[in-house]
Parts: structure tokens; sequence; C-alpha cells
């Protein structure tokens, strides 16, 4: 009895010490709102689970340092691995050196260059970038007609980092949106990089008051660029009434902007439940099981309407 008594209680210690894992986390950076939000999703699911530690690392914008922190990791033996790309063109040498040490490698929010060649191993979780830009720019289009400038609509368009999946991916859905019958009345005046910046943003969009061309409409890939937008308009003495002003992610404060009538249109991001569901992918990855190659977190439409169930 005794003998079976401790055979059990060792397989229990070596069930409890097989579930133990070690998470090694690189985000681009640490200094963004959206990015935030997930890294808090990240640790307070994985304040949730039992023998399920993670070291997560600040990549400040910076490709190479990155690489390295990926690196660490492997070299300090975590289980599993997960990475917010700072550049979503450079993952290919990430995934290459977690494939070569047999360590799972789940990317999360941003599309790595190579989401068709992933190893074994590997794989994705995020939100479909192609229903985000086409629900904030569908919806912008409808307000416009719904306004009586059907007749003809001019707009701006601000893109996030141009090594960024998602920004390339949000600009394309603006345009493929505008250039159905129903949405080709709007012309867009310029588009540029304002690197998902709230203060970059508001110096792009006070160049481009400067002009004097007349625009009914901003289309930023993200919220931060959207409120910068706001704030150089508001400061320049324009009424938010006569603009559209559409964003990404749905963060607190769009929401705030939204509420106050500054912001017309964003869509919510499950940021959160993405940091979630990576950990959750990296486990199962690390315990030996199945997963698929993509798993998406649906976005959802926001607009003054449905405000209340987002705030």
């Amino acid at each position: 009895m005794k003998k079976t008594l401790m055979l059990a209680g060792l397989a229990a210690l070596m069930s409890t010490s097989a579930m133990a894992q070690n998470i090694g986390v690189s985000v681009a950076r640490f200094d963004d709102n959206g990015l935030t939000v997930m890294r808090n999703g990240m640790t307070a699911h994985v304040e949730t689970l039992d023998g399920v530690t993670m070291q997560m690392e600040d990549a400040t914008d910076d490709v190479a340092k990155q690489l390295d922190q990926i690196n660490n990791f492997i070299a300090s033996g975590v289980d599993a691995i997960i990475v917010n790309a700072v550049d979503t063109n450079a993952t290919e040498a990430m995934s290459a050196a977690a494939a070569a040490a047999s360590i799972p490698l789940v990317y999360v929010n941003r599309q790595p260059v190579n989401m068709a060649s992933l190893p074994d191993g590997q794989a994705f979780v995020a939100s479909n970038e192609i229903e985000s830009g086409t629900l904030a720019a569908f919806q912008m289009c409808q307000q416009l007609r719904a306004e009586g400038k059907s007749g003809g609509a001019s707009a701006y368009v601000m893109m996030g980092q141009l090594s960024n999946q998602a920004a390339v991916q949000r600009t394309k859905d603006f345009h493929d949106v505008i250039g159905m019958d129903m949405c080709n009345f709007i012309t867009i005046i310029d588009e540029q990089t304002a690197n998902w910046s709230r203060d970059e943003a508001a110096d792009l969009m006070t160049n481009w008051i400067s002009s004097g061309e007349p625009f009914d409409a901003v289309f930023a890939n993200n919220d931060e660029m959207a409120i910068g937008a706001i704030q150089a308009m508001k400061a320049s003495g324009i009424s938010m009434d006569a603009v559209v002003v559409g964003g990404v992610d749905a963060t607190s404060d769009a929401l705030v902007a939204m509420q106050a009538g500054e912001m017309d249109v964003t869509v919510f991001q499950d940021l959160a439940g993405q940091g979630a569901g990576s950990i959750d992918t990296a486990i199962k990855l690390a315990a030996g099981e199945a997963v698929d190659k993509t798993v998406f977190i649906p976005f959802k439409l926001v607009t003054p309407a449905n405000l209340g169930d987002f705030q």
C-alpha cells in the first residue's frame, strides 16, 4: 500500500513538473497603448494558470534587439517564445532560430512575413486585418453618404509603420472600399505614415491643414494617430462635426474621444484576448499538441450607436 501511494505521489510530482512552463515574450515596444492592453491580457491570463511563468522584454522598436532577446530566451531554455514583431518583414530569422532549437514560437498581433511557410511548432494569433480597415472604411463611407456628401468627398489617410503588415493591409482595405461603386465618391488627397504615433499624427495633420486643401474625412490605421489628427484639427479651430474621423483598436482614449463627439468610427481589436490566446497557444505547442497555424480573434465595429457596449 505504501509503495502504491509513493508511486502515485511521484507520478503527481512528475505531472506537475511537466506542466511547469516558462514562456519568453518579446514585445515590439512597451510605450504603445494598444500593445499595453495586449501585455496586460497576457499577464492577467498567466496569473490564472498554475505552473506557468512568463518573462517579458521590451524590444524598443529595435529589430536587432528583438532577435537578441529571442536568442537569449533560447539560451536560457524557455519552453516557448511569443513575439510581437518590431518589423514583420524580419521574422524569418526569428522562426529559424526557434525552429533550430526546437522551441515553439507564437507570433501575436502582427503577422510575420513568412506566415505561409511557418515551421512546425509555430503559429500566429491575431485578428484578421482585412476586417479591421474594411469595417472602419465602409462605416465612414456610409456616414459621408448620410451627410449628403456622395457627390464628392476628400480624405486623408494616416498609415502606421510601413514595415508593419497591419499598416499595409489596413491602408489597402481603405483603398478597396473606396473602389466600390457606392464609395467611389471619396478621393484621397494624400496618405503618409505617422508611425502609429499620436504626436507624429498631430504634426502631419497640422501640415495638411496648412496646405489649405478642404477635406471631409481622416482615416487612420490606428486610434493613436486618429487622436493626434483630432488634436491638430481642434487646435486649428476645425469643428469635429464637419469631419468624419476613423481609427482602429477601440482604445480607452478613443472611446473617450467618441463619447465627446470627436471620433466617429473605430474597430474593437481584442488585444487582451490576443495576448491570452497567444499564451494558450504557446502552452499547447510546448505540450506537443496540434494547433491551427492561424488563430483569429474577431474585430467588432464601434460607433456612437453601440459605444456603451465597449465602455
